[in-house]
């Protein structure tokens, strides 16, 4: 039930969008929200840090697709789910990054579902990802430096079919299986630095 007041910050730079989405959080029925808007990614820290916010709206394409973990890394808010404001369809690996993601196409039904499903709980939602070991982390960094199996493999003195394993072994735990999702990954996580990413290898499926 939709009965505890909910903090909600709009992160946007388009002031049509922000009081747009507004217009249709009042339209949920039942729901009690407090709003803040903001429209300066230097004044989000403070924000997050000073109010108890349950819910961030965040135009990556303007901020950056990694600066919800920034921000959550930043300001200790582990708590607060962060929700992609996309304004068209874009690679699912770039709004994995988020808790979710909210088109401009999408109907108030859907912002319902998505309020409802992120309505704080008693107990935080167990981690999903396994993590990587240093080899592992060592071939993704690989990958998207544009290194074929057999390069990787004399780079890191073993077989090819022991990278091939690495491979499936990354894909299994991040649920990542493109290489475009895996530069994101990479870039975010402080693998790999931008310089050295083959731009050849991002549309390509990773396997």
């Amino acid at each position: 039930m939709m009965n505890e007041m909910l903090k909600i910050v709009i992160a946007e730079p388009s002031e049509l969008i922000r009081k747009g989405l507004v217009a249709l959080l009042k339209q949920i029925p039942k729901l009690k929200l407090q709003i803040i808007e903001s429209s300066n990614i230097e004044e989000l820290p403070f924000m997050l840090k000073n109010h108890s916010v349950d819910l961030l709206f965040i135009n990556p394409a303007y901020y950056g697709f990694d600066a919800g973990k920034k921000l959550r890394n930043g300001t200790q808010s582990s708590h607060i789910k962060m929700i992609a404001l996309v304004y068209h369809p874009v690679d699912d690996t770039l709004t994995g990054l988020y808790d979710d993601s909210f088109s401009l196409y999408d109907t108030t039904q859907k912002l319902e579902r998505l309020i409802t499903a992120f309505q704080k709980t008693e107990e935080p939602a167990a981690a999903t990802h396994q993590p990587l070991s240093t080899r592992e982390q060592e071939v993704i960094a690989c990958i998207v430096k544009g290194m074929t199996n057999k390069e990787m493999a004399e780079k890191l003195f073993v077989s090819s079919h022991t990278i091939i394993t690495h491979r499936r072994n990354i894909a299994k735990k991040l649920q990542i299986h493109s290489t475009a999702g895996l530069t994101i990954y990479a870039i975010v996580n402080k693998l790999v630095r931008l310089e050295d990413i083959s731009t050849e290898q991002n549309s390509a499926e990773f396997k």
